[in-house]
């Protein structure tokens, strides 16, 4: 069954692409990929943020602004598949795991983990988008 759905994941450009992101496999790279859909319906990654409710709630009032918790109003799955990715790539050393690490000092784990899941999805829709590895 797995050298199945290897083969079903190499016909796919996208994924290919996505399973360059070094604690990314063929499963999480497949699942990201069809829960996105296609790239270009998304004008810019913070609309792709949104989608996948990893953007932070505001709470406004006249010159006041308040930045809350995640909305979560979205694709639970991809938002759900992003933060186990997360739990992987930062176990490489890279920008984001570095990224990871001094967030976690100041904010927590939690709080490091939601926003590192941002910032590779904004790596994500880059890679996509322009179609580079």
């Amino acid at each position: 069954m797995q050298k199945r759905i290897a083969i079903v994941a190499g016909e796919d450009n996208d994924v290919i692409i996505l399973i360059t992101i070094p604690g990314i496999d063929y499963y999480g790279a497949m699942i990201i990929k069809n829960e996105i859909g296609d790239i270009n319906r998304f004008p810019s990654y913070k609309e792709l943020c949104s989608f996948a409710g990893l953007i932070p709630k505001v709470h406004q009032s006249g010159d006041t602004r308040w930045e809350r918790h995640i909305t979560k109003e979205g694709n639970a799955l991809l938002r759900w598949i992003l933060i186990q990715v997360v739990h992987q790539v930062v176990r490489y050393p890279r920008e984001l795991r570095k990224f990871y690490f001094e967030l976690k000092k100041k904010k927590g784990t939690k709080i490091a983990v939601v926003a590192t899941a941002r910032k590779l999805l904004r790596v994500i829709y880059c890679m996509l988008s322009r179609k580079e590895f």
